[in-house]
C-alpha cells in the first residue's frame, strides 16, 4: 500500500471489523475470530480481511462460513462508520501466515537438533585414511634402497655390451662406415 489514504482506510476498516466482531454477531457457527490485517486497494473499491481463528479445523471452516454469510452486513456496518462515498467490498480470507511461522519454528528447532547430533557424532569420529593425508618428503634411508636397486638394475642389463658394438659405427640414417663411403663415391 504505496498510497496513505488506503493505509489509513485498511486500519480504520480493521478496527471497525474487529469491534464489530467482538459484540458478537448472531451467527452460532462464528468461532474465535482475530483480524490480523486487512489491505485495500489503490481506489479503494476493495478491501481484503485477513483473519485467524482459534480451534479445529472444522471450527475453521464454520467460521468462514459464518463471515462469508456476514458480508453484507459488514460492509454496511463498514460504510456508515467510514463516512466515505464509496464503501468497499469486503473479502475474508483466511490468514495462513501464523500457521506457516509455527511450521517454520518446527522445522528450525529440527535443525538445530539434527546440528547438535551432528556436533556430538563429529566430535568422536575419526579419519577414513590417514590422519595426515598430504604426502610427505621420503625419507633418506628409503633414497639409500633406491639407489642399491638402480644400480642393480643397470649392472644386470648392460653387462652384454657387445650388442651394443654394431650401432657404434653407424650414423643416424643407420649406416656404417663402409655403406657411408660407398654411398659417397656414387655421388
Amino acid at each position: 500500500m504505496s498510497n496513505p489514504r488506503a493505509a489509513k482506510v485498511a486500519e480504520r476498516i480493521q478496527q471497525i471489523i474487529a469491534r464489530r466482531l467482538e459484540k458478537g454477531l448472531r451467527d452460532p457457527r462464528l468461532g474465535f475470530v482475530t483480524i490480523t490485517d486487512v489491505r485495500v486497494t489503490g481506489d479503494l473499491q476493495h478491501a481484503s480481511v485477513f483473519y485467524t481463528v482459534y480451534g479445529t479445523p472444522e471450527e475453521l471452516a464454520d467460521t468462514a462460513a459464518a463471515l462469508k454469510a456476514a458480508t453484507g452486513m459488514m460492509r454496511s456496518e463498514v460504510g456508515k462508520q467510514l463516512g466515505t462515498r464509496l464503501t468497499p467490498a469486503l473479502e475474508f480470507i483466511h490468514d495462513e501466515l501464523p500457521d506457516s511461522a509455527q511450521h517454520l519454528s518446527e522445522l528450525l528447532a529440527e535443525a538445530k537438533r539434527r546440528d547438535e547430533e551432528a556436533q556430538v557424532l563429529a566430535a568422536s569420529a575419526q579419519y577414513a585414511g590417514e590422519a595426515d593425508p598430504y604426502s610427505k618428503p621420503r625419507d633418506i634411508d628409503d633414497d639409500a634402497e633406491l639407489d642399491d636397486e638402480l644400480d642393480e638394475i643397470e649392472d644386470a642389463e648392460f653387462d652384454d655390451s657387445d650388442e651394443f658394438e654394431d650401432f657404434e659405427d653407424e650414423d643416424e640414417d643407420g649406416l656404417d662406415e663402409e655403406d657411408l663411403e660407398e654411398d659417397e663415391r656414387r655421388d
